[in-house]
């Protein structure tokens, strides 16, 4: 558990450069404890419904490894995936899904909906690392802009 908090924290260092955009951040990291691919939310910066942290981060992956299979890594993120996200998730063979706060909302690893019960592929899923740091960051961004 203990590693799981000590990238939570990076995650949540890389969610605060989102700037406009929702905060943020993940981290793909391999079995050696290396981080291999890092990002925030830039849907706003970038104008892309599409430029979550996570689809950013596994589209850097992909290309680093040169293949679409990231079997060997796991995903640290500071929010619970939307359903596009747990897709691509899944879809990228990503084995172990470590997340902070629970999205209540767009949850799609078990708030809301469990994306994993629409796909064969089961990977292992961590939530509530850091909860209570990773939700004050969404409170703190969505209390500014009431």
């Amino acid at each position: 558990m203990r590693k799981h908090t000590e990238f939570m924290q990076k995650a949540l260092l890389e969610a605060g450069k989102s700037g406009r955009d929702i905060p943020v951040g993940a981290l793909l990291v391999n079995k050696n404890n290396e981080i291999i691919a890092k990002a925030h939310n830039k849907k706003e910066a970038k104008n892309d419904p599409t430029a979550h942290a996570e689809i950013i981060a596994i589209k850097q992956a992909a290309k680093k490894y040169n293949n679409w299979r990231l079997e060997d890594l796991t995903l640290y993120v500071t929010l619970e995936p939307c359903p596009m996200c747990a897709s691509a998730i899944l879809y990228s063979r990503i084995p172990q899904l470590v997340f902070g706060a629970y999205d209540p909302l767009y949850g799609a690893f078990g708030s809301v909906i469990n994306m994993s019960d629409y796909i064969k592929f089961k990977p292992g899923i961590t939530g509530g690392v850091l909860e209570r740091e990773c939700g004050a960051l969404m409170r703190d961004f969505f209390g500014e802009r009431r």
